[in-house]
């Protein structure tokens, strides 16, 4: 099974490989090796997790995920939710535009630190023999393009953040 995250504005594939009980072996990204990781709830939202023989503890709030001292802004992206990209265009702070269908990229309109209006295209995806460009659902700053012209994405795939 894939998940696809959205780590501190930067787009990762997290394989679920197996799973038995409280264990399980995975891969973060593509080139990766796969990893075992033992997780076990100490209380709710509160976990102990075992991984490559360090123990951590894991604090989980909302989106937000606390190893230790670090911090880390976690979204899980589910390309069969259709509501994600409707509801989140009408709320305030960070939207993410997503790949629709999977595709080629064939232009990339926009760089980190742009601003956008509403509408304004961001990436034309190329999928069966279509050019779709992606708008920006509201306006704001791009704070990160995980994409380049040629790349070959995934639908649900993460292809530009805007605040």
């Amino acid at each position: 099974m894939k998940i696809h995250l959205l780590i501190d504005d930067r787009a990762e594939d997290l394989e679920l490989l197996t799973s038995n009980g409280d264990t399980c072996l995975f891969r973060l990204g593509t080139e990766s090796p796969p990893r075992q990781a033992s997780v076990v709830a100490v209380e709710p939202s509160v976990y102990s997790v075992l991984l490559d023989g360090t123990s951590y503890d894991v604090r989980i709030a909302g989106s937000v995920v606390e190893v230790g001292d670090r911090r880390f802004h976690i979204d899980v992206i589910d390309p069969r939710d259709w509501r994600q990209s409707a509801s989140a265009a009408a709320a305030g702070g960070r939207q993410q535009v997503i790949a629709s269908m999977p595709g080629k990229v064939v232009r990339v309109l926009v760089a980190e630190g742009d601003e956008m209006e509403a509408g304004q295209g961001l990436v034309v995806v190329e999928a069966m023999k279509m050019q779709n460009e992606m708008q920006a659902p509201k306006s704001g700053r791009v704070t990160s393009v995980t994409v380049a012209a040629g790349d070959t994405v995934a639908a649900g795939q993460v292809l530009v953040v805007i605040e």
